[in-house]
This record gives structure tokens, sequence and C-alpha cells, in this order.
């Protein structure tokens, strides 16, 4: 381990960063006093955690950036670890994907989206949900009783008549002026209030509208918000838990064992309980250092921030952390550590929660591990297949041609890690040597990174197989990683009163003639075809987006007028070739920099391609 004159470092507050012998930043961190922190790295006890001590035996340089608050440092902290995220910093991965709703009331006609992304944009956002089918579910039941419009107004202006929701009854067709933006504005009051849980105010309006329709002899009306006010009854987050601890609160508990520690977030909306997040952590900091750390990310990222915040203790630089909250919410926002009381009784749950999603992904690993075991017996790979990559080539008569490589961490698809290739060095519909070529490129990569694979899955037959092979050969790790090849299954030729038969999908192995054949429906075969599925889709579809840009971008070149210049201006202006191809008269008009005779040839070509 390198020693380093730790008294030449400052003692203000600021951020440190670890760097290795390639000058690659290994560890971001930030400190009140960064002499201070840094000596206790350096101590004589030194550090016990293991994932210190093998930091610290790569750390070559250190280099600080000095601040003059220690929230300044917080906000440096997290916008280094997203440019560069180091391998040593805290590392979220979700067990599920989030959801919310978004309404923006300062649009003419407001309309609710479901987005995966909250953005301080100065809508309104709901949430999170844990399942999207649910929640389009919930906005199915929201449409009957309030509604509103479901698709971009412009694109509705463009039709002749109002949709099919308005023919139905769920919505209530703006685009066509069937309603008055004072009548639409009360609709976006009502999903407001609804989905901010204030069901009471719901059912107040609700009520009125139905004594007044009553009033006025408009029976059908009034049994039409009859109906709506016993939806409102059964309608969002049927399964939600009444708690005495009103207003918008997260509430974080954990629970350790073996070393590793598992983390739950409970979401309290309205004084209901909405759902959890739960996460795994690698990286053992001591408590409040972890909870800093933790906090610091999940709130970087596109989430809701709430009013209030209960933790079970606190965390490191909590004062800074509490004040980045309300910056970035815009209000103030508490950062507290209940010790009696409901709020307490709300952290313990959370711990308790943490501790089940602890044993249930116990369980979950351990008939991972099986399921690895059993497709290393029955394909003799030489180790488990941990990290589990297979490739598939897309293209279209030689062009456009693209690599896909889909991945599976312990048994389970890890999407971050897909990536696409553009094939640089091969020339028409040549899938061998395209496949060589992105086999090499990532794999050269990952010697690298020192991040390879146990097992490579490739989609085809002995002439991929053999491809893999070389690549391998040539790069010295044919005795390192495992190579398989999968074959769809054949039909065998139809014979006059006989049936088609199909036989299984085959693998095939290096040094070996025939095929491995797995049972029929096993779970070995299941993962295997999925992930073969997984690489085929991910390749196919990024060939599609690459075809269709060049399509649009060579019909925008033939369209007197445009060349690279305007192209160029309508790509900025609208943010892709979708857009602009979906862009109306007076959208184009609108463009700044392009002439109105253009911008009318423009939609006059593209709208005759729609056609």
């Amino acid at each position: 381990m390198k020693t380093f004159d730790l008294g030449n470092y400052p003692t203000s507050s600021g951020v440190y960063l670890m760097r290795d012998a390639g000058d690659k930043i290994l560890y971001v961190g930030k400190a009140k006093n960064l002499r201070s922190r840094l000596r206790s790295y350096f101590s004589a006890t030194g550090d016990s955690r293991p994932q210190v001590r093998f930091l610290l035996g790569r750390v070559e340089r250190i280099e600080t950036i000095v601040t003059d608050t220690e929230k300044e440092a917080l906000i440096l902290e997290n916008t280094l670890i997203k440019k560069h995220r180091p391998r040593y910093n805290l590392d979220l991965r979700d067990d599920k994907t989030y959801v919310s709703v978004r309404i923006d009331p300062r649009e003419e006609f407001p309309g609710l989206q479901v987005v995966r992304r909250v953005v301080q944009d100065g809508a309104l956002y709901f949430g999170p949900y844990a399942s999207a089918a649910g929640v389009r579910e919930t906005l199915k039941e929201i449409y009957r009783i309030f509604p509103l419009r479901h698709y971009p107004l412009a694109a509705c202006r463009r039709r002749g008549r109002p949709c099919l929701f308005f023919q139905i009854g769920q919505c209530s067709a703006p685009c066509h002026g069937r309603i008055t933006p004072a009548e639409y504005a009360l609709l976006v009051a009502g999903v407001v209030a609804l989905l901010s849980g204030r069901d009471q105010e719901v059912v107040a309006l609700l009520t009125e509208r139905m004594r007044q329709a009553a009033e006025k002899q408009q029976y059908e009306a009034a049994a039409r918000f009859r109906d709506q006010l016993r939806a409102v009854a059964q309608t969002l987050e049927r399964q939600r838990v009444d708690v005495a601890a009103g207003g918008d609160i997260d509430v974080f508990g954990s629970f350790r064992q073996h070393g590793a520690i598992e983390v739950a977030i409970l979401f309290v909306r309205r004084g209901k309980l909405i759902g959890r997040r739960t996460f795994a952590l690698e990286w053992q900091l001591d408590e409040p250092a972890l909870l800093a750390a933790l906090l610091q990310q999940f709130y970087a990222g596109d989430v809701i921030i709430p009013d209030q915040i209960l933790v079970p203790l606190p965390p490191e630089g909590g004062n800074a952390i509490a004040e980045w909250l309300s910056e970035r919410q815009g209000k103030k926002v508490v950062l507290a550590v209940p010790r009696r009381g409901e709020k307490q009784r709300l952290v313990d749950l959370a711990a308790r929660n943490a501790a089940e999603s602890c044993r249930e992904r116990g369980r979950k690993d351990k008939a991972h591990v099986e399921l690895l075991q059993q497709l290393q017996t029955e394909l003799k790979l030489r180790r488990l297949p941990q990290r589990l990559e297979c490739f598939d080539i897309s293209n279209t008569q030689g062009e456009q041609s693209v690599g896909s490589m889909a991945v599976l961490l312990a048994g389970e698809p890890a999407r971050s890690e897909y990536r696409h290739f553009r094939i640089r060095t091969v020339a028409g519909a040549d899938d061998y040597a395209s496949l060589y070529e992105v086999l090499q490129r990532r794999l050269q990569r990952g010697v690298k990174e020192a991040s390879l694979p146990d097992c490579i899955l490739i989609d085809g037959g002995k002439g991929q197989l053999g491809v893999l092979s070389a690549v391998l050969q040539d790069l010295g790790l044919a005795a390192q990683i495992d190579a398989v090849g999968i074959a769809k299954s054949r039909i065998s030729a139809r014979r006059q009163g006989e049936e088609v038969a199909r036989s299984e999908e085959r693998f095939f192995l290096p040094g070996r003639m025939n095929p491995v054949v797995l049972r029929a429906g096993s779970p070995t075969l299941f993962l295997l075809a999925r992930l073969r599925d997984e690489a085929h889709r991910f390749a196919v579809e990024h060939h599609r987006r690459l075809r269709g840009k060049v399509a649009l971008t060579s019909e925008l070149d033939t369209i007197p007028g445009v060349g690279p210049a305007r192209r160029r201006l309508l790509l900025k202006h609208f943010g892709s070739h979708k857009k602009i191809a979906a862009a109306t008269l007076d959208e184009l008009c609108a463009v700044p920099g392009l002439p109105e005779a253009v911008a009318r040839s423009v939609h006059r070509h593209l709208a005759q391609r729609r056609v």
C-alpha cells in the first residue's frame, strides 16, 4: 500500500478522489474536514472493512477539491459520482422499477402521463407506484370519473372528429371544443385531489354535482355522479394502509445479516402507506456514512422528495443533507430520527420490511444458484455461469449492421449491462465477420477493465460457435470463458397425413460433434432461450431505429430547400426524426430560421409519406 503525506491535505470541507495507477477514479468521497477523513483511512489500526483494504491497495494518488461549505461538498460529490461512476462507491441496485403519475396544470388542457422519471419542471407528480400495470388500471377508473384527454392535443385536433374515448364517456374532447376550459379545470382539480389522497374533497365535489343535477331533474347525470361516487371508494390504491402520521413521508429501515445490509423505504402519502422499495447494498460502510451515501444517491435521482424523511439513526452530515434536500424540493424538508410514537413505529416497520426482503432475496438467490449449477452440469461448463452474455447480429441486406449483447447476472437480466455495437469494419451482409468484430471489441475491453463473462452464448450453430472459439483463442481467453452456441429448433418436412415434427433447441459445445438437447420445458432451457430472445430483440429494435433515422434523413435531403444545415436545424428544434415526421404545419412554420415556403414543402412531403 502506498504511503501519503496526510499533513499536506487541507482541513476544510471538500471532496476527495482516489485514483489508481492509470489515473482512473476508484472512489469519490466528501468530508467536513478532508485531512481528518483521509487520516481515518490510513490510521495505525487501519480500516477493517475488506472493501476498503482492497481499495487502498490500488490507490496511487488522492486528489482533493476544496469547497466553502459541507453542502457544496455534498453537491459536488453527487455530480462527480454521476459523471465518473466510480467502482467502489455505493451502487443502488433496485429490485423493481417504479413509476409516477404526472400532470401539468399549466397546460391548456392538462393530461395524465405515466412516467419513470421525476423532473423538476413545475408539473405535479404522484407516487411512486410499484406496478405500472396497476397504475394504468387505476387511471382507467379515473378517466371514468374525470374524463381528461388521452392523447396530445395537436394529434387529436388533426382528426375530423373526437376519438373513441369520447364516444364511451372517458374523454371530454377538449380538442374539439366539447368542454369549456373552466369545466375542464374542475375535472383537473378533482383528479389532483384524488391522486393527492384528498378523497373527502372529491366526495364532496361529486355529491354537490349529484345534488345540483337532481334539483334540475337531470336524473341521468345524477345517476352518473352517484356511480362515480361509488367508484371513488374502490379506485386508488385499494391496498393502502392508513397510518396516524399524516403528510408525505419516506421512511428508511435497515437489516444486517452476514456482513450484508438490506434497506427498505416505505412511502407514506397523505397519511396512507402506498408501497415500498428495497435495496441490497454490497458496499459495507459504517451505519452513519452508509445512510448518508444512500440518501444522497437515492434523492439525487429522478424521484419525488417528500416533506419528511424518517431514518433509524443520524446520517453523517445530516444537516447538510437536509439543507440540500430542501433546496432540491423548493421548500423545507425535515430529516428526523424518531424515538417514540407513530413515527418510531413506522421506522420499525421499515426495518421489518428490510428483514423480510433479505429473507426473500436469500431464497431467490439460492434458487438461482441451484439453477446455474444445473446449467453448469448439463452443458459441462468449467465454472458457474454467474455472468452469462449472449450476442446477436442484425442487418438488412448488409445495411445498418448492428450487434447486441444481453446479460444475465446470477440468473437475472441485467439491462443496465446490455450493449449495442455499430459494425465498423465489415461491408455487406457478413454475419460471421460482424460477429468476430463485436466479440473482439467486447472482450478486449473486458480484459482492459477486468470485467469478463463466465460464459458466452451465441445465437447460431457450429459456424457462429467457431467464430466465438476463434476470438477466444486469439485473445488467449479460451481457458477462462466457456462457449455455447444455441440453434433454433428445426421443423421436419411436411408429409401427407403426418404432423409437422419440431425438434427442441440445440446447444453446440466446442470439441463436441453432436449437439446437447435439454429437456423440454426445463428451467435451464427457458433461461437460455429467454437470454437468446433478449439479445435478438435488443439487436432488432436498435437496427429498426437506425434504419428509420437513415430513411427519414434521406427523405429530408430530397426535399427542395432542405440541406445539411436546415436538417440539423429541424433536428435541434424537434429533438428527433420521429417528432419531425409528426409535426404540424404550424409547428414547422414556428421553427426559427426556417422559411415558411420550406416549412410548407417539408410538411407536404412528410404528409404524403404518412399516407
